[in-house]
């Protein structure tokens, strides 16, 4: 028997609760938007240390794979990844542990979902 399918991302808003990479800013952390259709997933997300990012990639199951660009508030620099992230429901709410790589380096970072009024 299949597992169930989680919802669609399309919509859905996650902020970043956790990472190797910095240390997140609780009051203005990175707030990441998703789209998702027929399997695709793409979105932008904002914050903290990122001044503007974009990601695209697909979805299979409880299962993301992404590529990703970012522009650091601090400097300017543009920042390339690619990485896959795990679906779960943690408290209601969906929960993304992402494990990416970015400037050759292996990462992993925390997100979960704003639930909208």
């Amino acid at each position: 028997m299949n597992a169930p399918m989680l919802p669609s991302l399309d919509g859905r808003v996650f902020k970043l609760v956790s990472s190797t990479t910095s240390a997140v800013d609780a009051e203005a952390p990175s707030v990441f938007r998703y789209r998702e259709q027929d399997s695709l997933v793409w979105g932008d997300y904002a914050g903290d240390t990122v001044t503007i990012g974009r990601f695209v990639g697909s979805r299979e199951g409880d299962r993301i794979r992404i590529s990703f660009a970012h522009v650091l508030v601090a400097d300017g620099t543009v920042v390339t990844g690619a990485g896959e992230s795990d679906l779960d429901f943690v408290d209601g709410r969906m929960r993304l542990l992402e494990h990416y790589t970015m400037n050759g380096s292996a990462q992993l970072s925390v997100c979960e979902e704003v639930l909208l009024d």
